[in-house]
């Protein structure tokens, strides 16, 4: 298994054949500034710190964990921007996930949140490979097309311009049967962590439904 290591301010993998599972952010939904932000770069510093000596789909891992629940906490009780309570919003981003399904990728598991969205995809190997052959990767291929998309649209219903996901989404290589199952089940979970509905399949932006 082949893998590569790059950073923004995000560290991102990319795995021959792997499955990823996704967060992306509404822009503006997580404070600039503040205790999370602090914690959030020192969990990086010490990602990055790491990655000499160490294989890369675990590395950093318990650090970016931290970094990972502080965000979840602060999206589920405190967000920001809530652009996506509305149904219409939630349901272009939904179509977009949907209408590559079986031609970019595979869809284990989606929730559309008033403040973000996670999913859990596996890029398909022929899509992934022509991707290869034209010096494009798959992982930011996917990112752009849908994060741009999705944004045009929903800030064409919203009247505005300027940036509507944040620019850079949080990834994870998923290892294995059963941590796919655990982040299946963590996804369709999340409204019903968040208060928003007493059973997974009641929320109408979910896989689970």
């Amino acid at each position: 298994m082949s893998a590569s290591f790059r950073r923004r301010h995000l560290p991102h993998y990319d795995v021959d054949n792997a499955s990823y599972f996704i967060t992306t952010c509404l822009a503006g939904s997580l404070p600039a500034r503040g205790r999370l932000r602090d914690r959030v770069r020192q969990s990086l510093d010490c990602h990055t710190a790491a990655v000499a000596t160490t294989a890369p789909p675990v590395v950093g891992d318990a650090a970016m964990q931290e970094h990972f629940a502080s965000m979840e906490e602060w999206l589920d009780d405190r967000p920001i921007v809530r652009w996506l309570n509305d149904r219409r919003l939630a349901g272009i981003v939904a179509r977009e996930l949907h209408e590559h399904v079986g031609t970019w990728y595979d869809l284990h598991a989606y929730v559309i949140m008033p403040s973000h969205a996670h999913w859990i995809c596996t890029p398909r190997p022929a899509w992934q490979d022509a991707l290869r052959r034209s010096g494009r990767n798959a992982r930011v291929t996917l990112m752009r097309a849908i994060k741009g998309r999705t944004a045009r649209a929903c800030n064409q219903v919203l009247g505005r311009e300027g940036p509507f996901w944040q620019s850079e989404s949080y990834d994870r290589v998923v290892r294995g049967i059963d941590e796919l199952e655990r982040l299946v089940r963590y996804v369709e979970y999340n409204p019903v962590k968040a208060g928003l509905c007493a059973r997974p399949e009641e929320w109408e932006f979910s896989s689970a439904k």
